[in-house]
């Protein structure tokens, strides 16, 4: 089946408009690149005065060349590619890539230019890489096309790597050179007027010689198409994306709990790991995981085996397998009787499997195949110290001979040796991931490990419940007929009640009577809480009284709360008291809503209580969840080992804290106009193990 991009990732011929004779400019580099790496189409250079370049016959136009054209690589001034555009429309070129600069990140004009460049791919059915980008290659043998200004030739592989900027593309395909990383195809989409990061991902899905994606982003266009594509490219290949751009600048204008912990790197964080990306935080990480993608298979499961010639560095693998909360392979009886047979006696035949010193080459051989052999085993670890003349480049090709023999189970190798080792290796084909040290080879142990979790982890289902929409609708309306932005305490707790939140048991009342009449009919002892239009974190002004247990009591505290009230001048916006049961619980959480300006609305949740924002033991996740996203999102959090029942404490209905998620990320979908929201303290009673709301705070937007 053929895909719009095929014009433009596996065209039969390029025309090169703004190609050169003149040496070091774009339109010369561009047709060195094109012809050097063996293009396997025809190539026409475009130059106004036409004659000869690099050998080939050059044409002024377009519309000169007599055979047809499928891409066309732009390289002229900005001002005149709108009408090149024209040109390639009447030519009949279905693909362009815009490598002038000089659009939108130039200012006014240029976005104005970029906007007219849009209209016209759009009208004319084209699809369009760029403006302002580096180029496009893919390294099929049927293809072979280096449409890109770098300055290294491609290496095949099986990486589809998408950038967002030019530059840094450029340094990241030398840095790939260098690692000897090789990749498919490769896009720079630069201002990404048409094609986008998306549109890559998913012509990706059906590549078959793109077996990983990476993509270098700084922004996401269109959070919810990229959660919805992503997903599901995730299932069957891993997606590994470095995003830039972390640091939080908007985050403090927020008022509620939620809304000033959230920041919008948390929102990007959620999007990933929802969507199932691996997020890196350096280049380098990024291709020392890509490394380790490119040469070993999904694991079955997560019990790692090292082998290693040294105790220190096998002591520390093994660590970083348990801070990755991976497991160290239990090696069967089997299993060590073999190892014991050859091994000698001063060896650890327990994983670590420490072959000592002494161990020759041959001891490397037999160890690697007897614990592959164990199927108690999913990965291997091999460290290798240069000892006794036994040479590192030996070890690495009996490594890889084994490897070829067993490819079902990753193999890692660590070899803590000379630099030249890593050059001297990579003249040959390399088939297993060689790291300096132990922790780098599980830090990509475990990134197989979280792609076959996410593959092995169910799609999720967003349920809807049965809620009273209408009864919100006319709690909004009101507020807003008001002019106020945010909910009383009273207010709010029947907007989570309308959502079959569990809200804890309570009555509104108005002046000291009716508190007292209140408190009778929900059953002391009592929290009184005041509820008012103009202040909302009660807890500043004494607005909260907990553990009244008789009318008298309670005529004293409401007595000292109007006074103390009276004495700040804030009296006035006091609607009255709310009086709730008092539920005993000594675990308190948080959840809640922000609406994130770029990504849509986040639900949190997370420790709670008074030093909610001290603790920040907080997780987050994009609306609308799913219950797979709900049951990821109650066990990232510290928190959960609360709910678990620690210490002896009932344990708490841990369903129904995901379900009271769900309801929220519903209440958010129905209402995009909440802009917070804070429930703090969610209690989990004492007694039940009830997950019960008693307070609430809500802010429109």
């Amino acid at each position: 089946m053929s895909h719009s991009l095929d014009h433009i990732m596996k065209p039969s011929s390029i025309a090169v408009i703004g190609a050169s004779t003149k040496p070091h400019t774009i339109g010369s580099d561009l047709m060195k690149r094109l012809i050097e790496f063996g293009f396997k189409g025809r190539i026409y250079p475009v130059n106004p005065k036409g004659g000869m370049i690099e050998g080939l016959q050059a044409y002024p136009s377009v519309l000169d060349i007599e055979g047809p054209v499928d891409m066309a690589v732009i390289v002229v001034n900005s001002k005149f590619v709108l009408s090149t555009i024209d040109q390639c429309h009447e030519k009949g070129v279905k693909g362009l890539v815009v490598i002038s600069a000089g659009f939108k990140e130039s200012g006014k004009e240029g976005a104005e230019m970029e906007a007219q460049l849009y209209e016209r791919v759009k009208k004319y059915g084209m699809r369009c890489v760029g403006p302002n980008c580096l180029g496009v290659v893919n390294t099929h043998p049927d293809v072979r096309m280096d449409a890109c200004f770098a300055e290294s030739l491609p290496v095949r592989g099986d990486i589809g790597f998408v950038s967002q900027s030019g530059a840094l593309g450029g340094g990241i395909l030398n840095i790939l050179q260098d690692l000897g990383i090789g990749f498919a195809q490769f896009v720079s989409i630069g201002n990404q007027a048409d094609v986008n990061a998306e549109d890559a991902i998913e012509y990706w899905e059906d590549q078959d010689d793109v077996r990983q994606i990476l993509l270098y982003m700084e922004s996401i266009k269109d959070p919810a198409n990229f959660r919805k594509l992503a997903s599901r490219v995730t299932k069957v290949k891993p997606v590994l994306a470095l995003k830039a751009g972390r640091s939080a600048a908007g985050a403090s204008a927020a008022s509620s709990h939620t809304g000033s912990l959230a920041g919008s790197d948390r929102a990007a964080e959620a999007l990933l790991r929802q969507s199932g990306v691996i997020r890196e935080y350096s280049l380098k990480q990024l291709f020392a995981t890509a490394k380790v993608f490119a040469n070993c298979p999904i694991p079955k499961g997560d019990r790692v085996c090292i082998i290693t010639n040294s105790g220190g560095p096998g002591i520390m693998a093994t660590d970083s397998v348990i801070d990755y909360g991976m497991q160290m392979a239990q090696l069967s009886e089997t299993t060590k009787e073999t190892l014991r047979s050859f091994l000698p006696a001063a060896a650890s035949v327990k994983n670590p499997v420490d072959m000592i010193a002494s161990a020759p080459l041959e001891h490397y051989r037999r160890t690697l195949e007897t614990v592959l052999a164990d199927e108690g085993v999913d990965m291997v670890i091999s460290i290798y110290l240069p000892f006794l003349g036994l040479k590192d480049t030996d070890v690495a090709k009996a490594l890889m001979e084994i490897k070829a023999q067993h490819p079902e189970k990753p193999i890692v190798g660590v070899f803590m040796t000379k630099n030249e080792f890593f050059s001297e290796i990579s003249k040959g084909e390399v088939t297993i991931p060689f790291f300096m040290y132990a922790e780098e080879a599980v830090d990509g142990l475990a990134r197989l490990n979280m792609q076959r979790k996410w593959m092995e982890r169910p799609v999720g289902t967003t349920p809807v419940f049965d809620v009273n929409k209408s009864a919100v609708s006319d709690i909004f309306a009101a507020v807003k007929s008001e002019g106020r932005l945010e909910l009383t305490t009273r207010e709010s707790l029947d907007v989570l009640e309308a959502y079959g939140v569990r809200v804890c048991r309570a009555r509104f009342a108005v002046g000291e009577d009716e508190a007292v009449a209140a408190a009778q009919e929900v059953g002391y002892p009592v929290v009184m809480k005041m509820t008012s239009k103009s202040t909302s974190h009660k807890t500043d002004v004494g607005g909260v009284r907990v553990n009244i247990g008789s009318d008298e009591e309670l005529r004293a505290q409401y007595r000292d709360l109007v006074a103390k009230l009276k004495e700040r001048g804030i009296l006035d916006g006091l609607e009255g008291v709310i009086i709730q049961e008092m539920v005993k619980s000594n675990r308190e959480l948080v959840c809640g809503i922000a609406a994130d300006p770029q990504y849509g609305p986040m639900i949190m949740f997370g420790t709670g209580g008074v030093f909610v924002e001290v603790m920040k033991d907080v997780g987050f996740a994009l609306a609308p969840l799913t219950d797979a996203d709900a049951h990821d999102l109650v066990r990232s959090v510290k928190a959960f080992k609360l709910l678990e029942g620690a210490r002896g404490t009932k344990p708490a209905d841990i369903a129904r804290v995901e379900e009271t998620l769900l309801r929220l990320s519903q209440l958010v979908t129905d209402f995009p106009i909440v802009q917070e929201l804070d429930i703090n303290p969610l209690m989990i009673s004492n007694t039940t193990g009830e997950a019960i709301a008693v307070d609430g705070r809500i802010k429109l937007a």
